[in-house]
């Protein structure tokens, strides 16, 4: 049995558990959201605790079961209290501003960058160079994170780029470091 798949998801109080046609749905004070449950899963609900179970022991139906249980929990978890995320923008004259829902990122391109939000995701800067991002769908959060990452990854060489906070960039020797050293 999935060790992750058989953990029981609490459901604090304020959010509400809909079961219904196959399709979970999870209303809280953060939001509402909605997953469809796949072929072999189910979910049931015990007072205050979900609890997820496959019907067979096929590898589709176990690699979806604790895959389901993550993505009911975050759902629970994100209508509850949200998910933030938090980027770093680091080079000269590299910054952000957020307007209403977009945001506006100057990184060494001949314009800045208009980085239109999707409904669900508030982005707050703070210094210009701090960028978080919160919302209640965690898989739409990462997935904004990442685009707004790709718009200029951090180097190698001199760390210049958007990087997340918590990342640790592995830093090269340049040129000058390698030819010291050759001699």
């Amino acid at each position: 049995m999935s060790r992750i798949g058989r953990l029981a998801i609490p459901v604090p109080k304020g959010v509400q558990v809909d079961m219904t046609d196959g399709q979970v749905t999870v209303q809280g004070p953060k939001g509402k959201l909605t997953h469809s449950l796949p072929a072999g899963i189910a979910v049931t609900r015990d007072s205050d605790v979900l609890r997820v179970a496959r019907a067979g022991e096929g590898r589709q139906a176990r690699a979806l079961h604790g895959l389901t249980r993550k993505l009911i929990a975050n759902m629970v978890q994100g209508v509850s209290g949200g998910f933030s995320r938090t980027l770093e923008i680091n080079g000269v004259g590299y910054r952000a501003d957020g307007r209403t829902n977009a945001l506006y990122i100057t990184v060494g391109y001949s314009h800045p960058i208009m980085y239109q939000l999707p409904a669900g995701v508030t982005a707050k800067v703070e210094k210009q160079t701090i960028v978080t991002l919160e919302g209640n769908d965690r898989q739409l959060l990462g997935e904004v994170a990442a685009g707004i990452r790709a718009l200029r990854p951090p180097e190698p060489y001199k760390g210049k780029g958007i990087k997340y906070a918590q990342e640790t960039i592995r830093r090269k020797a340049g040129k000058a470091a390698g030819a010291a050293g050759a001699s």
